[in-house]
């Protein structure tokens, strides 16, 4: 990863074997386990990794994971431009780190999502920063910002659920009015409005990429029925679902996706 115009983030889940050469590499990477143990040894300095506790190698180190049993980890490799948060110091410092309860949900959650599709650079956008706020100052001072960005990534990743702007609210641990004022200072709009262009863009994808009937996607993305999603797209765009996948079927680029 880490070349000119990459992801700052790339995701995989990978297991190692008993035997596995040294590495480096121009980047930094952070080893969640998810399951079995792991041997993390960077630059001389070694530990055992496990669901409970995981491992950063910083940008350039020798390092070498490996492991005797059935293994998997969630791997983050880390672009040297994306360490500005100050956990990656402490992390730099503290290379291996006790996993508590609220950031192994957050490993399980991006677990889930990596097996289940391609994860998105917004996604990892969102996640990052809470799992390393998480990682470093514990569940109680996690910053309100975090927690927006992992809502936008976890709405982001399945719009179509029932979310509305009071489930909103609970999932990111925020009041309504101030979940409103970070989406106002943050996104420029308000919850509704977001979710609603999220659930369009989800819409236009499976218009413009499958057979699916208009009716069945418009209920799939999170509309209670086909006219609701022909009023959104009408308001917002001036088109139709059914016009929108005859442009697609013919070529043109009508594209509303932001």
């Amino acid at each position: 990863m880490a070349t000119p115009g990459t992801p700052l983030f790339d995701i995989a889940i990978r297991s190692y074997a008993a035997e596995h050469d040294p590495d480096r590499h121009p980047f930094a990477q952070l080893v969640l386990p998810v399951a079995g143990e792991v041997q993390l040894e960077v630059d001389g300095r070694g530990g055992r990794l496990d669901p409970l506790r995981c491992g950063f190698v910083p940008v350039g180190a020798w390092h070498t994971q490996s492991s005797r049993g059935v293994n998997r980890s969630l791997i983050l490799d880390i672009d040297e431009t994306a360490l500005g948060h100050a956990a990656w110091e402490r992390l730099h410092e503290r290379p291996f780190t006790e996993i508590g309860p609220a950031a192994r949900k957050l490993v399980e959650f991006m677990q889930l999502l990596t097996e289940q599709t391609t994860v998105q650079r917004a996604q990892l956008d969102g996640w990052v920063p809470l799992l390393l706020d998480t990682l470093a100052l514990g569940p109680h001072l996690l910053q309100p910002r975090s927690r927006l960005a992992a809502l936008l990534a976890q709405v982001g990743a399945d719009p179509g659920r029932p979310w509305t702007t009071e489930s909103m609210a609970q999932c990111a641990r925020l009041s309504v009015s101030r979940l409103h004022a970070l989406f106002r200072e943050e996104q420029g709009t308000t919850p509704h409005a977001w979710l609603l262009q999220r659930r369009i863009d989800l819409a236009c994808r499976w218009l413009a990429g499958s057979d699916r009937a208009i009716a069945e996607v418009a209920l799939a993305a999170g509309f209670s029925e086909q006219s609701a999603l022909t009023r959104a797209m009408r308001e917002a765009v001036g088109i139709t679902p059914a016009a929108y996948r005859r442009r697609a079927a013919s070529g043109e680029t009508t594209s509303i996706l932001q």
